[in-house]
């Protein structure tokens, strides 16, 4: 029988499926019915900047909160001094921040306590909060690691790619002054060169790198004349941008990788841990056919290795990475038209 224990950020994982950070991962009954499924661990449900804003703004306008902690502070505000609307303003965000803060690190406690598998928090980094803090409260929570999805659009004209690339690393670098469990990045592939500066951040001191993020993406309603978003779930076929990559990262940076966008089935969990990534995540394909399909994949998985007389992931993992190719250049061709029909 196979063997599909896996490490990942120092963490020991009974096979190489980890449920990527969704709405899915925001309950502890959702978080056990994931490890009943197999899931090798699981990533909660990110907590972002916008999350608190928009809470801060029900508060404000809500009128009479039955938040009686939100109303006493905002009493003792209106005792002491005539009205200000930006200190009352100030307070009222500071209560959101709080209330939602500390729900989201009651999940992490609360999940550590219902399962054995580990729990990978996971947090959308924003400068306008003190996230770096925050990330020492995470780990007193009881998480075994921190995911920081961390996402620049180089969509300002006026900051070149340098300075948008720098943020990476200044955020990678506050946060591990605050904590000592594990931490990884995930991110986009907007950077100008993508290799070089991946190296480059697999070696500022994280443990791991998840390749990529899926970000929010607009379209345009052509009868309504509205933005609207796109495709929510990733498809099938989107597995593929993400396997390039990992095939030219592995062996060259200096962390583990994690796999994610697009896998959705036991030949692209294949397919990944080929090219040389250390586990794979798996989000959308959850929403599509349910948390049942873990097992699924994972029993595809054991075919396969069991097929292919592979004891252990680590037989095969990396094994077509372009590192381990006789002709690595597989993985930088482009030119798809001039190879294939023909056109010059």
């Amino acid at each position: 029988m196979a063997n599909l224990e896996t490490r990942y950020m120092g963490l020991t994982l009974k096979n190489p499926l980890i449920a990527g950070s969704s709405g899915l991962i925001n309950s502890v009954e959702n978080i056990k019915k994931l490890e009943e499924n197999q899931a090798g661990a699981i990533v909660l449900k990110s907590i972002f900047e916008e999350q608190i804003r928009h809470e801060a703004n029900v508060y404000m306008n809500s009128g009479s909160s039955s938040l009686s902690a939100m109303n006493k502070g905002f009493d003792n505000i209106m005792k002491t001094r005539s009205y200000d609307y930006a200190e009352a303003m100030d307070y009222i965000t500071d209560f959101a921040k709080e209330h939602t803060l500390n729900e989201y690190l009651k999940l992490i406690s609360d999940a550590k306590k219902a399962v054995k598998i580990p729990i990978i928090a996971s947090v959308n980094c924003v400068f306008t909060y003190d996230w770096y803090s925050f990330a020492k409260r995470i780990q007193d929570a009881g998480a075994d690691a921190i995911e920081l999805n961390i996402y620049v659009l180089p969509s300002d004209p006026a900051k070149t790619g340098a300075e948008n690339e720098e943020v990476y690393l200044n955020v990678i670098n506050a946060i591990k002054q605050y904590v000592s469990i594990s931490v990884s990045i995930k991110i986009s592939y907007y950077f100008s060169g993508l290799t070089n500066k991946l190296i480059e951040l697999s070696k500022s001191g994280i443990a791991g790198m998840v390749l990529f993020n899926r970000p929010y993406t607009p379209d345009i309603n052509i009868d309504t004349f509205e933005i609207t978003p796109g495709n929510i779930y990733s498809s099938s076929h989107e597995y593929a941008h993400t396997l390039r990559w990992i095939a030219i990262l592995a062996g060259r940076v200096g962390c583990d990788i994690s796999a994610a966008t697009g896998v959705h089935d036991h030949e692209s969990v294949i397919k990944m841990l080929l090219a040389g990534a250390n586990t794979v995540q798996v989000a959308s394909v959850l929403y599509k056919q349910g948390f049942e399909h873990i097992g699924q994949m994972i029993s595809g998985l054991e075919t396969w290795m069991d097929k292919h007389n592979f004891k252990t992931i680590d037989d095969f993992r990396g094994k077509m990475s372009q590192v381990n190719l006789k002709n690595p250049a597989d993985y930088e061709r482009v030119q798809f038209m001039k190879l294939y029909s023909h056109i010059y």
